[in-house]
């Protein structure tokens, strides 16, 4: 099938691979122009277009797809699908229209549950059982189109953001090549709205720790925020990140390490304690709770946090 494919981030590479090993012809690769990145704020491109241009496949990096400069652009490739992972342009109706057979988007979620910017992050962060991932036929609304084919899997019980990414990048992959080899076959499914729920993008400032909070709603969002933006507290006024960490019995005032062992540091929270199995001082490596023992002092009644 002649397919553009449109994607940024890491977790559509899988995807464009997929594609290609299955025999279809990639004509165009869009991507999100090259950013400033690093100390030296030098333009990196993203790994879709590196991806490609490894492929030797042509890349275009628009500003916009609402010109009709780009519009007519797209229309030259004639593609019969575009498929769209993570690409981070909205896809106005003009260029919805151009695909002979319309715009398929890979959803890290289980449509309805999990529209917008952070699926993969917001549902460990709620404590969901299962994620996946849909293959949507896209429309003007945000993630709102009819799911042509569903995968799901199990959410690890300590499973970390970037872990679940990884493993629905690989199954989104899958469920893409499986799509347009049945595509005549399957039946849209509408959504239903009601159900919808919303993943709004990561932000930094939610990684701040607050230590009223229940253990388990804690250990949720450490694990939902690695690899990004990671959680984090402050020790003696200095930032502390938390990579890993899991709830467990406890009690003492919020914020205070009850115990400090090699297995982990309880922190007493609003409900239950934080052991820290993982964590990283400001301008250090990650270490393990007994490496960080090993070279810090920190004894029970220690406060972390303000």
């Amino acid at each position: 099938m002649r397919i553009v494919f449109a994607g940024t981030p890491d977790f559509a590479v899988p995807a464009l691979d997929a594609l290609v090993d299955a025999g279809h012809a990639i004509v165009a690769v869009y991507t999100q122009p090259d950013r400033p990145a690093g100390r030296g704020r030098k333009l990196v491109a993203s790994p879709v277009k590196q991806r490609a241009l490894e492929l030797g496949i042509p890349v275009e990096q628009p500003e916009s797809l609402k010109t009709p400069e780009a519009q007519q652009r797209l229309r030259e490739y004639a593609p019969e699908v575009m498929v769209v992972v993570a690409y981070g342009l909205l896809l106005p109706q003009a260029v919805l229209d151009i695909p002979a057979r319309g715009c398929l988007n890979i959803h890290a979620s289980l449509l309805p549950r999990w529209r917008g910017a952070a699926p993969i992050q917001r549902a460990i962060e709620a404590g969901d059982a299962e994620s996946g991932v849909c293959i949507m036929q896209m429309e003007r609304g945000l993630d709102t189109g009819p799911v042509l084919l569903e995968k799901r899997l199990n959410i690890g019980e300590r499973e970390t953001g970037g872990e679940l990414h990884d493993r629905l990048a690989r199954l989104g992959a899958e469920a893409i090549v499986e799509t347009l080899a049945q595509l005549d076959a399957l039946t849209p499914r509408p959504q239903d709205d009601v159900q919808a729920t919303y993943a709004r993008k990561l932000e930094k400032h939610e990684a701040r720790i607050d230590w009223n909070e229940a253990a388990i709603d804690i250990e949720r969002r450490v694990r939902a925020f690695n690899p990004w933006p990671v959680a984090f507290t402050t020790l003696d006024g200095q930032p502390l990140r938390i990579w890993r960490a899991e709830a467990t019995a406890g009690a003492g005032h919020p914020g205070t390490v009850i115990a400090a062992a090699n297995a982990g540091i309880d922190v007493a929270t609003g409900d239950g304690a934080l052991r820290i199995l993982e964590l990283q001082p400001a301008g250090k490596r990650v270490l393990t709770a007994a490496q960080f023992l090993n070279g810090h002092r920190l004894a029970a009644g220690a406060k972390l946090g303000d």
